[in-house]
């Protein structure tokens, strides 16, 4: 199983698209979501690991997956893997 870790905020729309790719996959269960407006040192750390201050984020056994439709068609295709 693949750790998975989401940095988002849930006014993020971008975010949403991945949000909502978690729930029609059934993985919602299996991600650790880091709220960066309300973690401020979850955004510090994306920021440290990825010079980026931006989400969604997925990282997938520590390594980070930016923009939404490339996280989101990610999670389709290894869906089954990951459940």
């Amino acid at each position: 199983m693949k750790e998975l870790e989401l940095y988002y905020f849930p006014q993020c729309p971008y975010c949403q698209v991945v949000l909502s790719a978690l729930r029609v996959t059934g993985l919602e269960q299996s991600v650790r979501y880091h709220d960066i407006h309300d973690e401020p040192h979850s955004k510090e750390k994306l920021i440290k690991d990825t010079g980026r201050g931006t989400v969604p984020c997925l990282y997938i056994d520590g390594k980070p997956m930016h923009e939404s439709r490339d996280i989101a068609n990610w999670l389709h295709k290894y869906a089954k893997e990951l459940q």
